[in-house]
This record gives C-alpha cells, sequence and structure tokens, in this order.
C-alpha cells in the first residue's frame, strides 16, 4: 500500500511516504513557513519514493489538537490533494501520534498549548492498538487530570514547558519523560494505515481538524502580552 502522511500541528513540517513497505521521511523545523514549503517537499519526497500522487492508495495527517494555523493547513492540503487525486484520508489525533512514536505502552501526552495551557490524553497499548484512557482535553499545567498506577512515560512540548507542575500532578507515576517528542508524521502514518487497509478511511471533503480549544482568535491585550495560540 503507497500512503502520504504529513503533520503541521507544530514548528514542524513533517512527512512520510510508504511505498509497499519501505517507509521515506523527511522533518524540518518550518517555523511558519508551513504553507510555502509542504507541497513541494512533498513532491521532494514523493519523487524520493520514485511515486506519483495518482499512485497513491490514500493520504494521512495530523488532524490535531496543535496550532490553530498549523492543523488547518494539514486539513486544507489533505482535502485539496485528495479532491485533486480522488484519494480518501484518514485524521489522526497528534496526541495519539505522540503515544505512537513514543515507543512506549503507558503514555501521558502533552502539547504544548500556549496561554499557560497544555493540550492533554493519556494512552494505553493494548493488543489491537492505542486505547485513550482520558480523551483529549485542554488544561491547565496544575488542573490536569489524574491516573491510576505508576510507571507513566511523559512524552510531548506540554512536558518541555511546564515539565516541572506536570511532575508535580503526576509524582511519583512518571518513569520517565520525553519532551522534545514531536507528534510525526511516521506515527501519523503507522496509526492510519490499519484504517485504509479496512476501508474506513472518508472521502476528502472530511479532512476536519481537530480543535479542542474553541478560541480561534487573541484579544489585543493578549497579543501585546506575547501570547500565541
Amino acid at each position: 500500500m503507497n500512503l502520504l502522511a504529513f503533520d503541521t500541528s507544530t514548528e514542524y513540517l513533517s512527512l512520510a511516504v510508504r511505498r509497499d513497505s519501505i517507509v521515506f521521511k523527511y522533518d524540518v523545523l518550518a517555523g511558519q513557513t508551513h504553507s510555502q514549503i509542504i507541497l513541494p517537499e512533498i513532491q521532494h519526497l514523493l519523487n524520493q519514493a520514485e511515486l506519483e500522487l495518482q499512485d497513491l492508495h490514500g493520504l494521512a495527517f495530523g488532524a490535531g489538537p496543535g496550532s490553530f494555523t498549523g492543523v488547518r493547513i494539514a486539513a486544507g492540503v489533505a482535502q485539496g490533494l485528495g479532491f485533486g487525486a480522488n484519494l480518501r484520508v484518514v485524521g489522526v489525533c497528534t496526541l495519539m501520534a505522540l503515544a505512537e512514536a513514543s515507543g512506549e505502552s503507558k503514555v501521558i501526552a502533552c502539547l504544548d498549548a500556549r496561554m499557560g495551557e497544555v493540550y492533554h490524553a493519556v494512552y494505553v497499548k493494548k493488543t489491537s492498538g492505542w486505547q485513550a484512557i482520558i480523551e483529549p482535553g485542554l488544561y491547565k499545567p496544575d488542573a490536569v487530570p489524574a491516573v491510576v498506577g505508576d510507571d507513566w512515560v511523559g512524552v510531548g512540548s506540554g512536558w518541555q514547558t511546564y515539565g516541572e507542575v506536570l511532575a508535580d500532578a503526576y509524582r511519583g507515576q512518571i518513569q520517565s519523560t520525553q519532551p522534545a517528542l514531536l507528534p510525526i508524521a511516521s506515527a501519523v502514518l503507522a496509526l492510519a494505515q490499519p484504517t485504509f487497509e479496512s476501508g474506513e478511511a472518508k472521502p476528502a471533503g472530511d479532512a476536519m481538524p481537530i480543535y479542542i480549544r474553541n478560541r480561534v482568535a487573541l484579544k489585543t491585550v493578549e497579543r501585546e502580552q506575547g501570547l500565541r495560540l
């Protein structure tokens, strides 16, 4: 199966192409240039894999939560390429992609949501795949939901920004952390592949972002304070 996956929910642009059993990857710190570079870089990676867009069987994208602009870019590209090449799509939660990328089986995933908040979810890996023990939500770092048991692994940028606060919230329950971990496209690809194989991928028009936070703009005073969504 030939698949393309991409994630633009963070400062990084992450791409992955599967050609049969071989996965080609590309990750770069894009800053705010995702919209300018994503299509050329997708073409470069397809060229590397010796594939055309029409050779693909589907598209997977990091649907969020994450940067408002970033998740809209990913959904828009999935819609555009999907319509253009008549490809079906699968949106993957970026917090689950963090869990998949971690290589662990008990994960507390946190992404820095800006404005003093984190996107948070808790996952356990079963034989059938990832099970959400706590569904994705938006919280203050000192008010994240409690978990049962220990040997949890904290992953994602939330642990980088609010590591001490989160460690205090889960005192004695954290085995280790991976604060620099990103929801990379290869993890999005791995999570999406079973959906493509089962025939449950959706039409391109159904490629929608996962926002969680309902606000899409900052107030003037918040912008003046340097806050970001």
